[in-house]
């Protein structure tokens, strides 16, 4: 089997189903903290909204990746993957804390 060069059109697939999957972990925290007490709902709460905010910049990288050319994809890559690793980062910590 020959190593093929990851595609524009593969990596946004691939891209788009991390963020679908972190978006449904965040809902699943928004669930969480509603049933938990106040001082761990608070903490829930900040939590999410620290993700949101990182989701948010790592969707806003993602749609240049998108309308990037064939050509340039590669070079946009690097800026949503550094997002992206920020957003796992945070989302790993958070996930921790209230396990």
């Amino acid at each position: 089997m020959t190593n093929k060069p990851e595609t524009k059109q593969a990596y946004e697939a691939k891209a788009k189903a991390q963020i679908d999957k972190l978006n449904a972990q965040i809902d699943e925290m928004k669930a969480k903290a509603k049933q938990a007490k106040a001082d761990v709902a608070i903490n829930y709460y900040k939590k999410i909204e620290e993700l949101s905010t990182k989701r948010d910049a790592a969707k806003v990288k993602f749609q240049e990746l998108q309308n990037s050319s064939e050509q340039a994809w590669k070079d946009v890559k690097v800026g949503f993957e550094k997002a992206w690793n920020d957003l796992h980062g945070a989302f790993d910590s958070a996930v921790s804390k209230f396990k």
